[in-house]
């Protein structure tokens, strides 16, 4: 996605009444699904990222994980971009940033931290051009999960290029350099913001990216899909107390 961070200032006047037309889906059914792995491969397709693909669809071993989250970004019923949200913590460690720069982000959790992983960002290339906050309004996804799971750290996957604009918009850090990543054909590095610090600033900023505890909690509670058949039985299916900040 091209780095358009100056148009993108000029047009945050509209950004309130474009977050009341944002609709953030959690991709459940297999149509939702399908229909991200479509739009990945249009996308990735688009830039160079992918080779042609029969199947044209693109997926992986981490979208079905229980510390990931993937969402459809829709507006006036259209899907226009998508974003994988994966919760890093001691106990939960499977993700794509883990399995490419593992050697950076184990040590820190095995210090304790929380971390969050943003990945298969991808916009529909038309819709993309006609929207210049739609990055915004995607990675705001982002900022959400960071506060709603109180994360140390937040991470940006990024080609070489976009990193200035991360740099500068976000505040991000460079923390490992660009490297190939299995099915991409152009490599991509490692960039990370340090949540508590800069997260006031990012806000005041872009408030736009700010959110209620209500909405975060919509978009990320998430509870055990079994019910237990007996008092011994009394655990969830998926054990949230890990990975949901305690307050």
């Amino acid at each position: 996605m091209r780095s358009a961070a100056d148009p993108v200032t000029a047009a945050f006047g509209r950004s309130s009444d474009l977050l009341d037309k944002v609709d953030y889906r959690l991709a459940q059914t297999p149509e939702e699904k399908e229909q991200i792995y479509n739009l990945r491969y249009r996308a990735y397709l688009r830039e160079g990222a992918v080779q042609p693909s029969p199947e044209q669809r693109i997926t992986d071993q981490y979208d079905d994980l229980p510390n990931s989250w993937t969402f459809g970004i829709y507006l006036n019923g259209e899907l226009h971009s998508s974003v994988r949200i994966s919760v890093l913590t001691p106990e939960w460690r499977l993700s794509c940033s883990a399995e490419a720069f593992g050697e950076i982000l184990h040590p820190r959790l095995d210090r304790g931290e929380v971390i969050i992983d943003p990945a298969r960002f991808v916009a529909d290339p038309d819709k993309a051009r006609r929207l210049p906050e739609l990055p915004y309004v995607t990675l705001r996804l982002a900022y959400m999960a960071c506060e709603y799971f109180n994360a140390d750290i937040g991470l940006a996957i990024v080609r070489a290029e976009h990193q200035a604009f991360y740099r500068r918009v976000f505040m991000h850090e460079t923390i490992a350099e660009p490297r190939f990543f299995p099915g991409l054909l152009k490599p991509v590095g490692l960039m990370a913001a340090d949540f508590p610090a800069l997260r006031d600033r990012v806000f005041e900023r872009y408030p736009m990216m700010r959110s209620t505890a209500f909405e975060r909690r919509m978009l990320f509670e998430r509870s055990g899909e079994q019910q237990p058949s007996s008092p011994d039985e009394m655990v969830p299916a998926f054990e949230r107390a890990s990975i949901v900040p305690q307050s």
